[in-house]
């Protein structure tokens, strides 16, 4: 592939033309500067499409500040940092700032290639999970998503705060922007920050900003994020990863709706709306003490639970139909599953929800045998993932898709295979939350607001358990 403008930020002169070296040496060409304060600037001119930052022991704190302001300014901005020496704390550090990838010095050419590239193909690929933006959709028609979108624009309409709960992956960030756009607030900024990735001890400045002059190394008056985003709307997303001397920090500017800068003595007002969003239970962390009480029913004015994928598993066809035509038009493709991956898919438990499965999608593209997708194809510590959800210790489960998949779904076949009725068939079904795409249909038909829909033979068994 062409690789596009890149640029390379390092203070130390013998590792920044060691790494510039080996990025020639491997066609990669860099546009090189020791200047820290330089690089937002600069990748701001240069278009950079990447930044990579060498560090060692003497620069660790000047170059973490760096990637932090980069990543401020360009949060989708791959940035990948070269250390000569590495730790645990150093990792976990740089991770927290804004790095995306992190190699060792001297860097193989041939692994600085493959790192940009990777990094510079993850940047470039569809991003959508369960909403696209610009006149956002959810992707999904059962029930349960109809009822979230449902909300979510009748929430939209409002200035109310809102909690968005549910499990890792299921596109919590996708929902409050989803909000967003359909608010009087979308023609100004969205905001989002992870609660979990800034320490304590940066909170104040990354949030509040600061004046000149406010510590060593403040240059100039920064504004922080909750400024950044006036008018509009502030994702506060895992704040229940946010420590106790975060919360009432926070929970004091939404109080006041105003903050003000560090080394500044005059208040700067807010108008922002607050999306917060957990995949925790915080009403049993304000019970154990690790969550304010006054900050939950500050934020939890209006609150919607993103179902997890198991729980909408007549969604899965359409997502995979989603992603493999949104990863296709991105590669220039035809990759297509096949019917008895479709269903293998379709009976997996998706522990990561969307998110696994929108990876697995993209795996596809990754060194593809041929276009034709059958579940031997699938990535083989997926298929070990698969093969331990559907065996699961429950020799009963893994006889009734051995037989549905026997039968291709065909339920009477499946019936008599297990030598059992229809109607004990559909009971195993849904204790086991086995539907496929389309076994819900009926589900989806438009219910009026206040009046209960007759319950009919199908729903009993498309509901699956509630």
């Amino acid at each position: 592939m062409r690789i596009p403008a890149i640029l390379l930020v390092d203070p130390d002169n013998g590792r920044r033309q060691g790494i510039h070296a080996a990025a020639s040496a491997s066609g990669v060409t860099l546009e090189a500067t020791g200047d820290l304060s330089q690089a937002v600037s600069l990748c701001d001119v240069l278009q950079a499409k990447a930044v990579v930052v060498g560090c060692d022991d003497s620069t660790r704190d000047r170059v973490l500040r760096a990637v932090a302001d980069l990543r401020h300014a360009q949060p989708g901005l791959p940035i990948l940092l070269i250390v000569e020496r590495g730790s645990e704390a150093l990792a976990v550090a740089a991770l927290r700032a804004g790095v995306t990838d992190y190699l060792r010095y001297p860097v193989d050419r041939q692994e600085l290639h493959a790192r940009l590239t990777r990094s510079l193909n993850h940047a470039q690929a569809p991003r959508t999970h369960t909403m696209s933006g610009g006149g956002a959709v959810l992707i999904g028609s059962s029930t349960a998503m109809q009822g979230v979108q449902t909300y979510l624009e009748q929430a939209a309409h409002g200035d109310a705060n809102v909690l968005i709960t549910g499990e890792t992956g299921t596109g919590k960030e996708l929902a409050a922007s989803y909000l967003h756009e359909r608010s009087h607030r979308k023609r100004r900024p969205f905001v989002p920050i992870n609660c979990a990735a800034i320490p304590d001890t940066l909170l104040e400045n990354e949030l509040f900003g600061h004046e000149r002059g406010a510590f060593t190394g403040a240059s100039g008056t920064r504004a922080g994020l909750l400024e950044s985003a006036d008018g509009g709307t502030v994702f506060l997303d895992e704040i229940g990863e946010m420590g106790l001397p975060a919360q009432a920090k926070i929970l004091r500017a939404l109080e006041a709706r105003e903050v003000y800068r560090l080394g500044g003595r005059g208040r700067v007002p807010l108008d922002i709306r607050i999306v917060a969003a957990t995949n925790e239970d915080l009403e049993t962390a304000v019970e154990t003490g690790r969550f304010r009480k006054d900050l939950y029913y500050r934020l939890h004015v209006a609150s919607v639970r993103l179902p997890p994928l198991r729980e909408r598993r007549g969604d899965i066809r359409e997502l995979l139909d989603h992603y493999l035509q949104a990863f296709n038009a991105h590669a220039a493709r035809q990759v297509r599953l096949s019917e008895d991956a479709r269903m293998a898919l379709e009976s997996y438990g998706w522990p990561g929800n969307v998110r696994e499965l929108k990876n697995l999608v993209e795996s596809l593209f990754v060194c593809p045998a041929s276009n034709a997708v059958r579940v031997a194809d699938l990535p083989e510590t997926f298929r070990r993932r698969l093969d331990r959800f559907c065996s699961a210790g429950d020799p009963e489960r893994r006889a009734l898709l051995d037989a549905l998949f026997a039968a291709q779904w065909n339920k009477s076949r499946a019936a008599e295979i297990l030598e059992c009725s229809r109607m004990t068939l559909y009971r195993r079904m849904a204790k086991y939350s086995v539907v496929r795409s389309g076994d819900d249909a009926p589900a989806r038909r438009t219910v009026t607001p206040g009046v209960t829909p007759p319950v009919t033979r199908e729903s009993r068994i498309g509901a699956g358990p509630r």
